[in-house]
């Protein structure tokens, strides 16, 4: 393997872990201080997380039009609109201001992993396609730790880690759109050919994929929507359950770290999920977060119980939407990218709703009964997606695609 793919891989890892880890998610980790110092009621927290969803969106949709021709652009506007976004929640005086930076900033994830899976797609070769694409979306685990270890070391202050988090964000960008200049001048062959050839080029019409694709997809949808909405629950408000439940910041912000350790996790398991049926695959990982979500609650405040939960449901996440990668790429890897921004989308949009929706239970109900029913549509979602059958890709792509591997 050429030293300029694992550079790429790896720059692709660390722009994922930027803008997811240590902005999108970490959202979550900060929201009790924040809460304290500006005084946002946790229906207020759930909307901006609702907004920030729905902005991410906007970001991933654009990567599903734009990600097959300009990758690079994608890139950049993700450094910058987390960048941005980071800066906004930093010097932010009040709630509003510090809702616009959290909105603003969720946008750099959405255009992140579309532009990611099609930089890696164009270069990797082909037996490495589906685990580097796997090692890259991992990157949320390593961002994860690093935004937990942050914490740590700065709360109360939380501003000050999203200061840092800016200065990552642009370092991750530069270092992400090197990383493709150097592997575009060393080009390394894509499925066994260098570049695309002239039939597949043809094939590849950028906008709105085919009717055959929409509906090879519907599956891969439907189990997207439904776990985005059952994991909102301890993305948007599990550090604040456990600071409820009685926890010092020092206990909480462990548990988020080991969030982060259990999505590092998917690096070492990367290669056997691969090798899985996706139906298989999608059951495990799609169960690990429902588990994971039912239990937190009940199991204490306890460090060693409390970081054990976290990282099995860290480790969930993640390797399910890197299932959901793999899935889309196997039904067609010619719109893997476009698939990939599809399928976040559907993901976080399920995320918009849950947070919105767990915040407003929360009130009425209490947190263990809101993280009862959270726990109840992860479950559905898993019953769904274990269902999926292997997949002809040619057929459910439509004439002229070629199949993308074993489902």
């Amino acid at each position: 393997m050429k030293r300029s793919f694992l550079f790429l891989v790896a720059a692709a890892t660390g722009l994922i872990a930027t803008t997811y880890g240590l902005v999108r998610l970490a959202y979550g980790l900060y929201l009790p201080n924040v809460q304290d110092d500006l005084g946002l009621s946790t229906g207020a927290a759930g909307l901006i997380a609702a907004l920030a969803s729905v902005v991410y969106c906007l970001g991933a949709a654009c990567g599903f039009l734009l990600s097959d021709r300009h990758p690079r652009t994608l890139v950049l506007l993700a450094g910058a609109t987390a960048a941005l976004g980071c800066v906004g929640m930093a010097v932010g005086g009040d709630a509003g201001a510090f809702g616009f930076g959290a909105v603003l900033s969720s946008a750099g994830a959405g255009l992140a992993s579309p532009a990611v899976v099609e930089l890696i797609r164009r270069h990797a070769p082909g037996d490495l396609l589906d685990r580097a694409q796997s090692v890259a979306n991992a990157g949320t685990g390593p961002g994860l730790i690093v935004a937990g270890s942050l914490a740590l070391l700065l709360l109360p202050l939380w501003r000050a880690g999203w200061w840092i988090a800016a200065g990552l964000a642009v370092l991750a960008t530069t270092l992400a759109l090197a990383a493709d200049s150097w592997s575009s001048g060393a080009r390394t062959t894509v499925r066994g050919r260098t570049g695309p050839t002239a039939a597949s080029a043809a094939r590849r019409v950028p906008g709105v994929p085919p009717r055959q694709w929409r509906a090879a997809h519907r599956r891969p949808f439907a189990v997207a929507l439904l776990l985005g909405i059952g994991s909102a629950a301890v993305w948007s408000y599990g550090r604040s359950l456990l600071v409820e439940l009685g926890a010092d910041d020092r206990a909480s912000t462990v548990a988020w770290i080991a969030l982060g350790v259990g999505g590092a996790a998917v690096l070492a398991t990367s290669r056997w999920l691969v090798a899985r049926r996706i139906g298989a695959a999608w059951a495990v990982t799609g169960g690990a977060v429902a588990v994971a979500t039912i239990a937190l609650p009940s199991v204490g405040t306890h460090p060693t119980t409390t970081g054990a939960v976290c990282a099995v449901f860290g480790w969930g996440y993640t390797a399910a939407s890197g299932v959901l990668i793999t899935w889309t790429g196997r039904i067609d890897p010619e719109r893997s990218g476009s698939g990939t921004a599809a399928l976040f989308v559907t993901l976080v949009l399920g995320q918009a709703i849950g947070a919105a929706g767990w915040g407003a239970l929360t009130g009425p109900v209490g947190h263990p009964v809101t993280f009862g029913l959270a726990a109840a549509v992860a479950a559905v979602a898993v019953l769904v997606g274990a269902r999926a059958v292997p997949t002809d890709a040619a057929r459910a792509a439509g004439p002229g695609h070629a199949g993308g591997g074993p489902a």
